[in-house]
């Protein structure tokens, strides 16, 4: 009896140890993958997030809403480059100046 269960420890032991074996080889595989895509890319891989965390802190989407200068400004400035017309320059400054 005490041979069944020596040998049944034996054979989950080895199981377990080749699980973490397999999982320990997957994740260097996936590190060093992704290493070297990041380099690639020309991303430091080493200060990818923070990278990443500037710019969208820096990105107009999370900047928050305009104020009302730097919409006028921003109209002004379509005109300026031809995109808009005078008239549509009228309706846009006239909608931001009413707007709150």
């Amino acid at each position: 009896m005490v041979d069944n269960f020596s040998t049944g420890f034996s054979v989950v032991f080895v199981i377990v140890a080749a699980f973490i074996a397999i999982v320990f080889v997957f994740v260097v595989v996936t590190v060093v993958r992704n290493l070297g895509r990041a380099k690639r890319q020309g991303i430091d891989p080493f200060t990818a997030q923070t990278d990443i965390a500037a710019k969208l802190l820096k990105s107009d989407l999370l900047r928050g809403e305009k104020g009302k200068p730097e919409r006028l400004a921003e109209v002004d400035a379509l005109l300026a480059a031809g995109t808009i017309t005078a008239d549509e320059h009228r309706a846009a400054r006239a909608a931001i100046l009413a707007s709150e």
